[in-house]
């Protein structure tokens, strides 16, 4: 589903979607895919549940936007951590 499909769907609402096509270019996300797993009229709650689905699937992407932006798009960032070596 398209952003603007979605954004139609659900108006004025809090999303958890999955990017089913998404690219990146610039240091920036850019969807073309989305598919909407749920949707809530309080963010707590949407993020709630986000951290269920993302321990349960690191490997996915999930987001939660708001259906009052016309555009969305995430800025990347490079993880700079430090990672603790196992033995």
């Amino acid at each position: 589903m398209k952003w603007e499909q979605v954004r139609h769907q659900y108006p004025e609402q809090w999303v958890l979607v999955e990017a089913i096509s998404a690219y990146s270019a610039k240091s920036t996300r850019h969807f073309n895919e989305l598919s909407v797993i749920s949707n809530f009229t309080e963010s707590t709650v949407a993020w709630k549940e986000y951290k269920k689905l993302h321990l349960a699937n690191p490997s996915k992407e999930y987001y939660i936007f708001h259906t009052d932006h016309e555009t969305i798009e995430v800025k990347e960032q490079k993880f700079i951590g430090v990672r603790r070596r196992l033995q």
